[in-house]
């Protein structure tokens, strides 16, 4: 079992197999906010991913503004649902910190990988 400090109101721990065989996409969001101190802990798992040589080519940014994350689901068919999602990360490759070339989208892989499971095991 993974252990971080848990969140006020919100369970965090679940062992990394149960997390992977109990998954599921969810689509349709509360109307309430994130609590910073969760974004920042699934900014924090991102960073911890893996990546070619350490060069960590990401950035992450945070999207709450309704405006932004239309111009999101317009730009790209299958992020509709970002519209009535509380805030959106977009994961951006940043090539200026690319030391091995062409291994950056596996890099961003790892790390949205990491948000997705780092919420439910700790």
């Amino acid at each position: 079992m993974y252990y971080l400090a848990p969140l006020e109101g919100i369970e965090t721990v679940m062992d990394i197999f149960e997390a992977l065989h109990t998954r599921r996409s969810i689509r349709k969001y509360k109307n309430q906010d994130v609590p910073d101190e969760l974004v920042e802990k699934i900014l924090a798992a991102a960073m911890m991913a893996p990546s070619a040589g350490n060069q960590q080519p990401w950035q992450f940014i945070v999207i709450t503004d309704e405006s932004q994350k239309e111009k999101m689901a317009t730009a790209h068919p299958y992020v509709n649902m970002v519209r009535t999602a509380p805030l959106a990360i977009l994961v951006c490759g940043d090539l200026t910190k690319e030391k091995f070339n062409g291994y950056w989208p596996q890099d961003c892989s790892a790390s949205m990988e990491n948000m997705l499971l780092g919420p439910v095991t700790g």
